[in-house]
């Protein structure tokens, strides 16, 4: 009987695995024939099983669908909390120590360290000057963190979905894998586009989402379905702690190879420095087109 509980635990795996090119949808053509994927991750240190399967796994899959894709570590992001210096650069790199070891490849895709592209925040004032203030404020993640922080929420915690426009548009980027608690932000990504487009002339696609939450939703269906429990006359918390110990198993060789790449920090600040420069050769020609189109000398 544990055989079989197992067994149907990692059907349930595989079950989801299937799913990631399902949910992504057929990439539409852009008007210049460029199709780009831009993400970003915090550097909360080693991800998380929820990580895996809402992000990095569909990240490792995407970068295998398109052509041009850019994954950053999106260490401006993670400064609207306040952390501790030594902390967060150990949390960068084993962030990209646990990229790496997921699956994301640097001859796929660019992986790089935001912060080390400075472009980023140069457009994002560009576009916090196109932003009116009541739309930031009505964003729910803005709402939410405010409730629980009172009067402690920082401008940058404000103003953070702008970054996070600029970090897309800086590329680009046509597509966008979000969680459906983006997909407000990715609203004001878009109005960004075409508000910059309408001001200025046709200059920035106007990305595209691909849901990643579908696949976590079925992870969790495929766990808890009274239906199966009852037909093999199994508890709830027995069937969950089969598809955990299916989910350790997988992830065994994931944690091992983390730990390895940890110990060679010189190979990992190589990555990001390598990607960092790729990122930038990218982003510098296009935020001196949008210099020119404001006005700036």
């Amino acid at each position: 009987m544990a055989l079989h509980i197992t067994r149907k635990a990692r059907g349930c795996w595989s079950f989801i695995r299937a799913l990631h090119k399902a949910t992504a949808p057929a990439p539409a053509p852009e008007k210049d024939g460029m199709e780009r994927i831009f993400s970003g991750i915090q550097p909360t240190g080693i991800p998380h099983l929820g990580n895996y399967l809402g992000a990095i796994e569909s990240w490792v899959k995407l970068q295998d669908e398109y052509g041009s894709v850019l994954y950053s570590i999106v260490d401006l992001h993670s400064i609207t909390a306040p952390q501790d210096p030594a902390a967060l650069r150990q949390s960068i790199l084993d962030m990209t120590a646990a990229l790496l070891a997921c699956g994301i490849s640097p001859e796929k895709s660019t992986l790089f360290q935001q912060s080390q592209v400075s472009e980023h925040t140069q457009l994002s004032w560009i576009l916090t000057c196109m932003v009116r203030l009541p739309r930031l404020q009505h964003l729910h993640q803005w709402k939410a963190k405010t409730t629980t922080q009172k009067h402690d929420g920082t401008v940058g915690l404000l103003t953070y979905p702008v970054l996070q426009a600029a970090d897309i548009l800086l590329y680009k980027s046509t597509h966008v894998p979000v969680g459906e608690d983006q997909v407000q932000h990715m609203e004001l990504v878009q109005d960004l586009a075409q508000g910059f487009n309408k001001k200025y002339g046709e200059f920035f696609p106007v990305p595209k989402s691909i849901l990643t939450d579908i696949i976590l939703k079925k992870y969790y269906m495929c766990q808890v379905s009274v239906s199966e429990h009852k037909s093999a006359g199994l508890d709830t918390a027995r069937y969950k702690l089969a598809v955990a110990e299916a989910v350790i198993e997988k992830f065994a060789p994931i944690k091992g190879e983390i730990e390895k790449l940890k110990m060679d920090k010189g190979h990992l600040e190589k990555v990001l420095q390598i990607g960092s420069a790729k990122a930038k050769e990218l982003a510098c020609p296009v935020y001196q087109e949008v210099k020119k189109l404001v006005g700036f000398l």
